[in-house]
């Protein structure tokens, strides 16, 4: 396999941000997934969004395939399972695969693998032995693709690690563990990409619609959504609202200065249906 190093997680300007979520145990309903919904808390705390999410099970054909995706998306990207050192963890192999790169053992992973195992014999009160077979097998969860960057893990120092593809998606391999994963996240986060943020820059204004169909208000939406580039118009339908009953929630979001213009002349083209209109929401 080709050496090549891929250093530092730069993808070019405003990447979109996905997930990867890996696991038979998340598609089979034994565990229910948490990492979406804390993955968008995490981007809207930092005014980000969630673009596309991926669930795959543990077949290595699939995970590599799913990330090859990721590797050339120039989306920033985090998957979350399948990096420990069980016959079912197949995503560290399955992320040389796609790269096209050899996995080797990391040497700052290896180091903080030996200080965790000598923190546990400390804790256990047992001598550590380093080349005991389940030690030396430990050390398996510091084998990365080369060129890999580690992603400190505040719980139990054990790695995740960063690689980058040549078509610009960087990927952050974490645990599936929330316990783990979610301080890893907003690591990555907070040292790679706060020039991203965008904290107080995004608004969403909405009115909710009585008597109307999708189909009618399209030719309304796409008129916003041409008029004002900067905005994204959205429609939510429900049948059966608490509150509402059958209705649309119709809306813009974006910058509040795009927003500040886009609204208005939604209200104005809803003037024309002759509808009964509901509470007007705003979310930022």
């Amino acid at each position: 396999m080709t050496h090549t190093h891929h250093n530092s997680p730069a993808p070019k300007a405003r990447p979109e941000f996905g997930l990867i979520i890996v696991g038979d145990e998340i598609l089979s309903g034994k565990r229910a997934d948490k990492h979406m919904p804390k993955a968008i808390e995490l981007l809207n705390a930092r005014g980000l969004s969630l673009d596309w999410a991926d669930y795959v099970g543990d077949s290595p054909e699939r995970i590599t395939r799913t990330l090859a995706r990721a590797f050339e998306s120039n989306s920033i990207v985090f998957s979350c399972g399948g990096i420990g050192a069980t016959p079912d963890d197949h995503t560290r192999q399955c992320a040389g695969k796609a790269l096209g790169l050899d996995i080797v053992l990391h040497p700052e992973a290896e180091a903080l693998i030996r200080e965790r195992m000598q923190d546990t014999a400390k804790e256990q009160g047992v001598p550590y032995e380093p080349d005991r077979h389940d030690n030396v097998h430990r050390l398996n969860m510091g084998v990365f693709p080369v060129g890999a960057r580690i992603i400190p893990n505040p719980y139990n120092k054990i790695p995740g690690f960063t690689c980058q593809g040549a078509g610009g998606g960087v990927v952050h391999f974490v645990p599936g563990f929330p316990v783990m994963a979610w301080p890893m996240m907003e690591w990555v986060l907070d040292t790679y990409y706060p020039h991203l943020f965008q904290k107080a820059a995004w608004i969403e204004k909405s009115i909710v619609i009585y008597g109307s169909m999708e189909a009618t208000l399209t030719p309304l939406m796409e008129t916003l959504e041409r008029d004002h580039p900067g905005v994204k118009v959205f429609s939510l339908p429900s049948v059966d609202h608490p509150e509402h009953g059958r209705h649309i929630e119709l809306g813009v979001k974006g910058s509040p200065d795009h927003v500040a213009l886009a609204y208005p002349a939604m209200l104005s083209g809803l003037q024309t249906f002759g509808l009964k209109f509901g509470p007007e929401l705003v979310r930022e």
